[in-house]
């Protein structure tokens, strides 16, 4: 049964693409942090090791909820690490192991790189695509890595 919301077809596919990018993006920093929490050194390990764990577990609901937000538009999600990739603007670092005040730069430029992406999603889905429920969501989801973002900042100061 083809879903009936009030947004067209056309715009569908285009909301369905953006939120498929944020996934992509979402479970490529979520990787990131996972590393972050199992490699972490050095004089606050036990506390960043605790903060990362939080992290990660605040983007695995967000994946989840961005795959649930798919699915109420009527489509698939993706779900293959391949589509991930391929898709995702957040880059891996295989056999790079940092220090932890890297680790941390790292994941604030992702998450701040992350934030300047979901604000033009957001004006895009508001403006162009007319989908109210996916601009809320994808602000919500700002909102969760400008939090993270200053978290993370603060260890740098």
């Amino acid at each position: 049964m083809k879903t009936q919301i009030g947004i067209t077809q056309k715009h569908t596919a285009s909301v369905v693409n953006i939120l498929s990018v944020e996934l992509s993006n979402e479970m490529m920093l979520y990787v990131k942090t996972r590393k972050a929490h199992w490699n972490v050194t050095g004089e606050s390990f036990m506390e960043l090791h605790k903060l990362f764990e939080e992290h990660y577990k605040l983007l695995e609901a967000a994946i989840d909820e961005i795959a649930e937000r798919i699915g109420k538009l009527g489509e698939r999600t993706i779900g293959t690490m391949q589509e991930f990739s391929k898709l995702s603007s957040i880059k891996e670092h295989p056999g790079k192991y940092i220090s932890s005040k890297d680790i941390i730069k790292e994941l604030v430029k992702d998450h701040e790189s992350m934030i300047v992406e979901l604000r033009n999603k957001i004006e895009d889905c508001s403006n162009k695509y007319k989908d109210a429920g996916t601009t809320d969501f994808l602000t919500g989801l700002m909102l969760e890595h400008e939090t993270i973002a200053w978290v993370l900042r603060r260890y740098l100061n």
